[in-house]
């Protein structure tokens, strides 16, 4: 299924994890991957003044799409340095020759209490999560405007949404809540510039987790006991916002076992492969998801 075939995309984060998903699941239909992370090294993460090592690097990624015969580039960027981030775009058009497809996954969530939390931590979580996006995509549509379409999609989270009342022991004392508020921007800006581009054939599109995904870097901020969903189904979500022109699919926060399971999306195997079965949203999840995006 070469849907993507002569695309290019660009997914940011895709060291590891969900980028790394995302990257494999659209160079599995055919898109040049364009896979970008800080470095080339794994990258080190500091968490309540604890500093540790998360495994993943670009190199990786990119051998792992071109052991399943894709197509992928590493171009590593520090992405909240402005220099780095403007030319990360301009190397990938003068790399590939375009850019059709833009995932917005990076980012860094450094979970405090707000009684707790520096102004470093708020500013970096606000400039990942929404000054990072914004710059992306504003670099990334002069290029989609020429090529006559293109499709952005933002890496969301339910965190986003209203949280669930009676409020959960988790929302007391998670620390999420400034995640959060920069998630719930990055799902209105995205609706908001889906509506400017519509004209321009140019998608703009959330997914999020359902629940949430064991990430290596999501790993610690899980409680222990916690269900998590496999990646591959927030892989495809992402995909499927990347295959129809915007007048038939944007504007939508949509989550990666709601959408599939209340659509009939056939949901498949990282390299293209494979089919996984129909996966149902536990009950638990957060009632305010729109099962078919919203």
């Amino acid at each position: 299924m070469q849907t993507l075939q002569g695309k290019t995309a660009l997914v940011t984060g895709s060291s590891r994890g969900i980028g790394r998903a995302i990257a494999q699941r659209l160079a599995a239909d055919g898109a040049t991957v364009v896979v970008t992370a800080r470095s080339h090294a794994a990258s080190e993460s500091t968490r309540g003044g604890r500093t540790e090592t998360i495994p993943g690097t670009v190199a990786e990624t990119v051998a792992l799409i071109e052991a399943a015969g894709g197509t992928a580039i590493a171009l590593p960027a520090d992405l909240t340095d402005p220099d780095q981030r403007d030319a990360l775009i301009r190397e990938t058009v003068q790399r590939t020759g375009r850019l059709d497809i833009l995932v917005n996954n990076a980012g860094f969530a450094d979970y405090s209490t707000i009684d707790t939390m520096s102004m470093a931590a708020f500013d970096r979580t606000v400039d990942h999560y929404l000054r990072v996006p914004f710059a992306l995509s504003q670099a990334a549509i002069p290029h989609m405007r020429a090529a006559g379409a293109g499709w952005i999609v933002n890496v969301g989270s339910s965190t986003g949404l209203p949280p669930i009342r009676p409020f959960r022991d988790y929302n007391k004392d998670s620390g999420d809540v400034i995640y959060a508020s920069a998630k719930a921007a990055l799902h209105r800006f995205s609706q908001g510039l889906a509506a400017e581009l519509l004209a321009d054939d140019i998608a703009v599109n959330v997914v999020g987790p359902s629940t949430a995904v064991r990430t290596p870097g999501a790993a610690a901020l899980l409680p222990d006991g916690y269900e998590c969903e496999p990646v591959e189904y927030l892989a495809q979500t992402v995909r499927e916002m990347c295959v129809v022109p915007a007048a038939e699919r944007t504007g939508l926060v949509a989550f990666s076992l709601h959408y599939p399971w209340s659509t009939g999306t056939t949901v498949r195997t990282l390299d293209g492969t494979g089919e996984l079965p129909p996966l149902e949203p536990p009950a638990w999840s957060n009632p305010n998801i729109v099962p078919a995006g919203v």
